[in-house]
């Protein structure tokens, strides 16, 4: 959690750590015992999945709650997580880091908990001083699967996120899919009536959020077919999108440093969100 106090040291307030389900959660994945923490700022085993909310000194702010990417098995708390709190901070922005549930034989576990965390930002609104109709949802990876799930699969106006903002994204199940994630969320043998309904491009409305898509032509982990067919099936239900895609990168960069594009992206995600979301 060394990053986290360092997050912490640049930023307007202290962070406020929430569980999503104080009571117990509605559904259960099976997983007991204590949390694992891996290396890396990795985590695992999550059995008390919690927000944690770096509130921005911007009255009325936008919210962007983040989605740590790791495969449906593990989450990669930091450099997909609270190392990007201090930007988005710097930006007027209030930024949520949600630890969920793994789905560990249950797909509807991740999706429960990402709609709680939307719910818990605008059932706090006043408090936290953020404005109820600019919550955003974004995710890496794995976490990029949540926060389009989150996005195609709501099951109301008061968990359908504002706008969407997708790192290197998992989106489909079949056929280019990433076999971990989908193994991880689906199992190894899911019908096809499944498969269709986690890949997300194929769940795209009209009245599915406008998006922000970055990725890197050379992900050899998610191909980039996940995040282009995922922007034209926004496109064709004439959904605002923005899609960035840097040549080279790999899978994984999140906010660390020695992605080479670093730069572009975060001047280009401020632009986007000034123009697009009006902080």
């Amino acid at each position: 959690m060394s990053l986290l106090a360092i997050a912490t040291s640049v930023c307007a307030q202290q962070p406020i750590e929430m569980l999503l389900w104080p009571n117990g959660a509605p559904n259960s994945n099976g997983l007991t015992g204590t949390e694992e923490d891996l290396n890396g700022g990795r985590v695992a085993n999550v059995v008390n999945p919690s927000i944690t909310v770096f509130k921005s000194a911007t009255p009325n702010s936008t919210t962007i709650i983040m989605c740590p990417g790791g495969g449906y098995a593990r989450l990669a708390m930091n450099h997909e997580g609270f190392d990007m709190a201090p930007w988005f901070n710097a930006q007027g922005i209030t930024y949520v880091v949600l630890k969920y549930r793994m789905p560990n034989g249950n797909h509807e576990v991740p999706l429960s908990d990402a709609e709680q965390a939307i719910r818990l930002v605008r059932q706090h609104a006043s408090e936290w001083n953020v404005d109820p109709n600019k919550v955003g949802i974004m995710g890496a990876s794995a976490g990029g699967h949540l926060a389009s799930t989150l996005a195609t699969h709501y099951s109301s106006k008061e968990t359908r996120p504002d706008f969407q903002i997708l790192f290197y994204p998992v989106i489909t199940m079949k056929p280019y899919t990433h076999s971990g994630s989908r193994g991880n969320l689906l199992g190894q043998s899911p019908s096809a009536e499944l498969e269709k309904k986690f890949s997300n491009e194929q769940q795209v409305t009209p009245d599915t959020p406008k998006a922000f898509i970055m990725l890197s032509s050379d992900d050899g982990t998610v191909v980039p077919e996940n995040s282009i067919n995922y922007y034209m099936a926004l496109i064709q239900n004439k959904v605002s999108a923005a899609m960035h895609i840097y040549p080279i990168g790999g899978h994984g960069w999140g906010f660390r440093d020695n992605f080479k594009y670093k730069r572009q992206w975060t001047g280009e995600l401020e632009k986007w969100l000034r123009e697009e979301v009006v902080l």
